[in-house]
């Protein structure tokens, strides 16, 4: 999951350019300012402290929280800028060279770590980090398929339909748990 999310990211980086329009520009920092906090919420959650459970005082899992700290600080700082900014594509861009670099050192030290001494906690650490992810996201559905749509475009229908999927399974799961719990009380 961790990993993915990375990707996500990435692609998004990848897809900003100084010469595209102010909506895609915007479009595409929203889109990965909200990935970066919610997958930074995630792991400082979830996952740093199961990791702290079985590699304390290490120096990469020590410094990631502060990493995190620093890309919040250029998330506001890019949230309180207009697109047509002067300094809006250097800020985004020192955000990227932020995430870059934590990225390395999480796909090169901490997850390799966290696989060979988790094992079997991993499968539910990622189910208690996908039902958090479901609870952080739900009140940006709206946000999300909108800049989706702005920011890839030829990827905006997938986006979409996953996030409608998402959605439609949010609301089914809780339909049946409440179905079922109601069921567990009759005499």
């Amino acid at each position: 999951m961790i990993r993915m999310d990375h990707t996500h990211v990435m692609a998004a980086f990848h897809r900003y350019k100084t010469d595209l329009s102010t909506t895609r520009k915007q479009a595409l920092v929203r889109h990965a300012c909200l990935a970066l906090e919610v997958h930074a919420q995630l792991e400082e959650e979830i996952f740093y402290p199961a990791l702290r459970q079985v590699m304390s005082g290490d120096e990469v899992l020590e410094k990631s929280e502060p990493e995190h700290n620093e890309m919040k600080e250029r998330i506001a700082q890019l949230r309180s800028q207009s697109p047509d900014a002067d300094s809006y594509d250097e800020n985004f861009f020192a955000l990227i060279r932020t995430v870059m670099h934590h990225v390395a050192d999480e796909e090169t030290r901490l997850l390799p770590a966290a696989e060979r001494l988790l094992g079997d906690r991993l499968g539910q650490l990622g189910f208690e980090m996908t039902k958090r992810r479901l609870q952080l996201l739900k009140p940006h559905t709206a946000d999300i398929a909108s800049t989706a749509v702005r920011a890839f475009p030829m990827g905006a229908a997938a986006v979409a339909a996953g996030a409608l999927a998402i959605g439609a399974m949010v609301f089914s799961q809780s339909r049946n748990n409440g179905r079922r719990a109601r069921e567990a009380w009759r005499p």
